[in-house]
């Protein structure tokens, strides 16, 4: 207990070292109220949940506005929030946990897996690569369907596989931030395993986390305490944005996961304590395998590389911030950690016109650190 105060009390003196004055944690939890409350200062709008732990301490904790604008029905934080990318560390997991299970090696090629696909080069693209963003793989999925755009499945989002003849780059040398390549895992999960992949997950990664309400978002399933994500009309009017509204929201293995901030707090501690994988997965995971240019189409952080479903920002002077970004429909979501001092930073919005990384980054240097 006196090593967690103490580590709360270092940050605290760090920003006051940067501020020349001295802060309480009133003042400190005054502040971020600021970053929030200028976005989320209606409690009838959409809104959204944040949380900030050190080990088993809370540094600020509040919930904002409604999760559902015909029901009312306020946010906490047992909503479950459709986190959109944030999914796809899931997924990385759980090809980790079979590979360190023998079931498959992350070095196999995806013609090892994908037969069907009649290219050549797919046997130069190893699952190492799908996970981080590094396959050369274009995002070819059509567009002119409006049917395939809204509700196609993981098996059927990536079909263009099949007949696709040509790569962005050589694999391996280059960064571009795609979804279909982690569609794959859904596939890859099943072959490799002979099980379905929902039963899957629910059985060896969010069983073994603790996780107990998350869920993989289907059109006939009801999901409980649900929110649905939001966005302004012309008129200034919230609009619902989700499911039905934006494209390929029902693949699962890349985004269509469902969890509520107390079920992420707990896939946390499943992930510090080795609980879903083992300590050399998790190091290879936050592993940047690639930097990210400054031109990137996603994750352009300074100083920002892509590990196994994690981005990895070493900023000089700083420790290293481990994170990933949400973004489908209304949702937009930002899950981060400094794993060095065992804290985590949960931000779930249900509005997408935030400037949500100029808001965490904001957070970040009240608590004393400059990303």
């Amino acid at each position: 207990m006196m090593k967690k105060i103490l580590m709360i009390a270092a940050m605290m003196v760090s920003f006051a070292a940067a501020n020349g004055q001295k802060m309480s944690k009133e003042e400190m939890t005054h502040h971020i109220d600021e970053v929030f409350d200028a976005v989320y200062s209606n409690p009838n709008e959409p809104g959204a949940a944040v949380l900030i732990m050190q080990g088993g301490d809370t540094i600020y904790s509040r919930c904002f506005g409604v999760a559902d604008m015909v029901t009312r029905e306020p946010v906490t934080f047992a909503t479950n929030f459709c986190i959109a990318s944030v999914s796809k560390q899931f997924s990385a997991v759980a090809l980790l946990q079979l590979a360190e299970q023998g079931l498959l090696s992350l070095d196999y090629p995806l013609s090892k897996f994908f037969p069907e696909f009649q290219a050549p080069f797919f046997r130069d693209i190893t699952l190492r690569h799908i996970m981080s963003h590094t396959s050369g793989i274009p995002d070819a999925r059509s567009r002119s369907d409006r049917n395939f755009v809204l509700y196609s499945t993981d098996v059927e989002s990536v079909g263009y596989m099949k007949t696709l003849d040509h790569l962005n780059f050589t694999p391996g040398t280059q960064y571009e931030y795609i979804n279909p390549t982690f569609q794959l895992i859904y596939q890859i999960v099943e072959r490799a395993t002979g099980i379905p992949f929902e039963t899957y997950m629910h059985e060896n990664v969010f069983g073994k986390a603790g996780m107990q309400n998350c869920r993989y978002f289907e059109p006939d399933r009801l999901i409980a305490h649900l929110a649905h994500g939001y966005e302004r009309d012309d008129k200034g009017m919230w609009q619902e944005y989700d499911y039905g509204e934006e494209s390929f929201f029902a693949t699962k293995a890349d985004g269509a996961l469902y969890c509520s901030i107390n079920d992420f707090v707990r896939w946390e501690r499943a992930l510090r304590d080795n609980k879903v994988w083992t300590a050399a997965s998790k190091r290879m995971a936050y592993t940047p395998w690639i930097q990210i240019p400054q031109d990137a189409n996603y994750g352009h952080q300074p100083y920002t590389g892509y590990g196994y479903g994690f981005f990895v920002q070493d900023c000089p002077n700083q420790p290293t911030h481990v994170y990933h970004l949400g973004d489908n429909g209304g949702f937009t979501i930002y899950a981060g950690k400094i794993p060095e001092r065992d804290l985590i930073f949960l931000f779930f919005s249900t509005r997408p016109d935030i400037d949500r990384l100029g808001m965490v980054n904001q957070v970040y240097r009240i608590m004393g650190f400059n990303f």
